[in-house]
């Protein structure tokens, strides 16, 4: 059986699209991600996103880490996405509606020439409650310097939801942190009840700061859009930024501003890889 899917990504954040329009065929689109994103004997991906027609906005999106758990927003993701539905005709406008499981979600485009050369995306407004993370524990709200314990550490965490869960951690030196060893104990730690996108920030200036990110679902990627959006959110509640920051990420830049309306607003790239066929094997 064969499925068409495009490679895209934003700052190396991976992803493979299917484009529902066009392909109808059901699958198991959890086993699917798994399979198509493993990076031996798929294609290789952070996971798989599925572009489908939506009764409430312009498309929806649907999108699998490579685990194959179902998140609810992927800020990369949805800019890719955005590029896709453009310029294959899906949509004509420069102002997009995505129904995502997160609420629906407004990319807008730059474009010359019939293509999309940058995405900005108003993420909505990060939500700050603890019922909203979720978090497990009681406490004060907004979730600043939250204790959280792993193998007998205390580490100091800011939670925040963009509609999915994030905890920001801030140190010296994001690449000092053992992230392969301690992001997946502090995603999976009970005080998470849906676990968590774990960032790790170092605050560069006012305007710049540097992340890395363990990312629920499928582990170390290259970027983030709503880790950046989360990360930028903790950094301004903790006095250490402006609201609008530069976020230097291992696969590029990203610009982050929570403008004083309460929205947090994305800008950066979105990139087509290629295009293929992915040969599943019948059961």
């Amino acid at each position: 059986m064969e499925i068409p899917f495009t490679k895209m990504h934003g700052l190396g954040n991976d992803y493979l699209y299917i484009d529902r329009f066009r392909y109808q065929r059901e699958h198991d689109w959890s086993e699917l991600s798994r399979l198509m994103s493993d990076r031996h004997f798929g294609v290789g991906a952070d996971g798989l996103i599925l572009i489908e027609p939506s009764g409430v906005a312009d498309v929806k999106m649907r999108m699998f880490n490579s685990d194959g758990l179902e998140g609810e927003m992927c800020g990369n993701g949805v800019r890719c996405l955005a590029k896709y539905v453009y310029e294959h005709g899906i949509v004509t406008k420069d102002v997009i509606e995505v129904e995502t499981l997160a609420g629906i979600i407004k990319p807008h485009l730059s474009i010359r020439d019939g293509k999309v050369l940058e995405v900005s995306v108003d993420m909505g407004m990060p939500r700050l409650a603890r019922k909203d993370i979720p978090i497990s524990t009681p406490g004060p709200e907004p979730v600043v310097d939250e204790p959280i314990e792993v193998d007998g550490q205390t580490y100091l965490g800011t939670a925040v939801s963009m509609g999915n869960p994030h905890c920001v951690f801030f140190v010296e030196d994001v690449w000092a942190v053992p992230l392969e060893e301690i992001g997946p104990k502090l995603e999976h730690h009970p005080i998470f009840p849906r676990r968590a996108n774990i960032e790790f920030v170092a605050v560069r200036s006012r305007e710049d700061i540097e992340m890395r990110i363990w990312e629920r679902g499928s582990g170390i990627t290259m970027a983030s859009g709503t880790g950046s959006s989360a990360s930028v959110v903790a950094s301004v509640l903790h006095g250490k930024t402006g609201r609008k920051v530069r976020v230097h990420l291992p696969g590029g830049v990203l610009l982050v501003e929570w403008k004083e309306d309460g929205h947090v607003w994305q800008t950066g790239p979105a990139v087509e890889v290629c295009r293929g066929q992915f040969l599943l094997e019948r059961s």
